[in-house]
């Protein structure tokens, strides 16, 4: 017997395999949104945001249980992951509740103190995900770890970049204003 309906469906097109890409990987995509909020949350408003990152790291250590537990083979080393991710987020939530603490905090502006508490997230993430065997979580780390000195650096050239933007814009209008005006003869 022929299956008719195969031959009327439609392939798979693009946004298909996006959504289904997007929906297999949300937890580490929200991982890095959640961090990269963080940040800019901070940097825009100038303002500590101990609660926002302290509630952070229990989020990605569920995250990171969530990507291990399907490597676990048995119900002894899926303890020893709940375990080891507990005390590493533990330990993890102290180093970031050090950066908070009154001494500590007056020394750093807002700005440092998010991109301190965003290398401890990084390493964090990094080291779960080989403890967790879970590489998406490590992968995470590794952009994180990345970002920070681009953060960084785009924090301190805001001023250089907006006004190459401007000097482009304004170079594409000559541009297009002249290619616009009919030519003389």
């Amino acid at each position: 017997m022929i299956d008719h309906a195969r031959e009327f469906a439609a392939p798979p097109t693009r946004l298909d395999s996006l959504s289904s890409f997007l929906l297999r990987q949300w937890p580490y995509l929200a991982m890095l949104a959640l961090a990269l909020f963080g940040v800019a949350y901070t940097s825009i408003t100038r303002q500590g945001m101990t609660t926002y990152w302290v509630l952070l790291a229990p989020i990605y250590g569920a995250i990171s249980v969530a990507a291990g537990w399907r490597e676990a083979a048995d119900a002894d080393a899926k303890w020893r992951l709940l375990r080891t991710q507990a005390l590493h987020w533990g330990a993890v939530l102290a180093a970031m509740l050090l950066v908070f603490i009154g001494d500590v905090s007056r020394m750093m502006n807002t700005d440092a103190s998010a991109l301190t508490v965003l290398t401890v997230l990084a390493l964090g993430s990094f080291t779960a995900g080989v403890h967790a065997d879970a590489w998406r979580v490590s992968l995470v780390g590794v952009i994180l770890a990345l970002g920070v000195p681009a953060i960084a650096w785009l924090e301190e050239s805001t001023l250089m970049i907006l006004l190459a933007l401007i000097v482009l814009m304004a170079i594409a209008a000559t541009v297009l204003l002249r290619e616009r005006r009919p030519h003389e003869s």
